[in-house]
């Protein structure tokens, strides 16, 4: 790659100085400054230019201008209103780029997809996301149903491995449930610190999600099943019948252990011990027990 890409720490340094930008702590701010880890990034998400591409949080452009050279068009999703007249000049020589000032927390991503892409094309969201929000952003888009085919992203690598985690170990949680529950997650690749202006106090991964056609396991209450298995994750070192006992407080115990028995499972268990489809079949028959 040429060093005239942004993504190297001379331009990087060269464009905030020029335009005495500042970084906001409060916003997670951390750009990349390496072309090879773009380039990776790029490679796991398997962008082609068939592609449309939304970025959140495009900074000064780094990994945008790099999703322009290799999908067909790129939205990015700017919340920093200092950022807009600088990604205006560092990405004025790619006329497939759309940038919009809006929070992607706020915004109707449905509604930007069928203004902004063609029908029906394949549609992935690549991001270097910023680490305070990373949770809540994914889970909107996730929970929207956005008709997208991959999320490939930059976030903290004990987020990521939680994501991604097996049952039985110390990083599996509702979290993971929660992710997997609508993709497969896979991390993909960790990122050492010294590839970020300025750099995180944290170990970062790529974290690549293929969405689902269908959730992972089809449950009779979403809301209900996400309740059930948060609730038997809310004290780990408790067992799934005390965590449960404390969540369904309108049911008695001897009701809760005959639920338990008829879906097979033992209540002495902890919530980390259970699989995905383990917890869709006790969400299941709790919820038959108290709806009738």
């Amino acid at each position: 790659m040429s060093t005239k890409f942004i993504a190297t720490p001379s331009r990087t340094k060269e464009i905030l100085k020029k335009y005495s930008f500042a970084f906001k702590k409060s916003l997670g701010q951390n750009f990349i400054i390496d072309p090879n880890i773009l380039e990776n990034i790029l490679k796991h998400a398997g962008v082609d230019k068939s592609a449309g591409v939304i970025e959140i949080g495009p900074g000064i452009g780094a990994l945008t201008e790099q999703l322009a050279i290799h999908a067909d068009k790129v939205v990015a999703f700017e919340i920093d209103q200092r950022l807009l007249p600088i990604l205006q000049d560092t990405l004025q020589n790619y006329s497939n780029i759309e940038v919009l000032h809006q929070d992607i927390l706020k915004a109707d991503v449905h509604q930007v997809i069928k203004e902004q892409f063609e029908e029906n094309q394949p549609i992935h969201i690549v991001a270097n996301l910023p680490y305070y929000i990373t949770t809540p952003i994914l889970m909107k888009l996730l929970r929207d149903r956005l008709p997208l085919e991959s999320i490939t992203v930059m976030i903290q690598k004990e987020v990521a491995e939680r994501m991604a985690a097996k049952p039985n170990t110390k990083s599996y949680g509702s979290l993971t449930i929660a992710i997997q529950y609508y993709t497969n997650a896979k991390v993909v690749m960790n990122v050492p610190k010294t590839v970020f202006n300025p750099q995180p106090n944290v170990e970062s991964s790529i974290l690549k999600l293929e969405l689902r056609d269908e959730p992972a396991v089809l449950v009779k209450d979403e809301d209900f099943f996400f309740g059930v298995m948060k609730a038997s994750f809310a004290q780990r070192r408790k067992t799934l019948r005390n965590n449960l006992a404390n969540h369904l407080q309108e049911m008695d115990k001897e009701t809760l252990q005959k639920v338990l028995d008829r879906v097979e499972i033992d209540g002495g268990r902890r919530g980390e011990s259970l699989t995905i489809e383990e917890f869709a079949r006790l969400a299941d028959g709790l919820y038959e027990e108290i709806n009738g």
